[in-house]
């Protein structure tokens, strides 16, 4: 049945998932040691274009925005795993019927989506992180973590209680047969 608690729990996962995609993973600020600028930059998901920075730079603003695209950053196989864990957990969703392939895909979803938060966390950050300093001819950046950082690790948790409710319900199930 559709009405179960672990629908609740896949979709605040998908709803999890989705909202990386809007948020920044993490923020750098840096400072320019010979204009005394500040520089900032963020780490999408989803490149988002700032095309005055140069004019920033040049008009010797205070802070300088710093674009994603500019850096060649790739992050298109992040954007792919968070991509396929909402749809895995919104096919979950109307699996309900046979539960065994549901739990099946939402401990997939799960895997995939601990792959996802070791990547960001210990691949993505970083290497952005050198590429932004090599770019702009900083020797260090101070990095802050953003929402789009923290939805991975809420989606796992969503991911676990829906798995124990689909092992609860086949438990009630297989109860129920055994008394026939």
């Amino acid at each position: 049945m559709i009405q179960r608690i672990q629908t609740l729990w896949l979709i605040l996962a998908a709803f999890c998932m989705a909202l990386c995609l809007l948020f920044p993973v993490a923020k750098y600020h840096a400072d320019m040691t010979t204009t005394g600028q500040q520089l900032e930059a963020e780490l999408d998901l989803i490149a988002k274009d700032n095309p005055e920075m140069m004019n920033q730079m040049v008009n010797m603003e205070p802070v300088v925005n710093y674009s994603q695209k500019m850096s060649g950053f790739k992050t298109w196989p992040l954007v792919a795993m968070v991509a396929v864990c909402g749809v895995m957990a919104l096919c979950a969703m109307f699996m309900y019927k046979n539960r065994m392939r549901q739990l099946l895909l939402v401990s997939i979803a799960f895997i995939i989506n601990v792959v996802y938060v070791f990547l960001v966390f210990f691949w993505a950050v970083d290497s952005y992180a050198d590429t932004f300093q090599q770019a702009m001819g900083v020797k260090e950046s101070v990095i802050s973590w953003q929402a789009g950082a923290y939805m991975p690790l809420a989606s796992l948790i969503f991911f676990v209680l829906a798995q124990r409710g689909i092992k609860k319900d086949e438990a009630k199930v297989r109860a129920a047969d055994r008394l026939r």
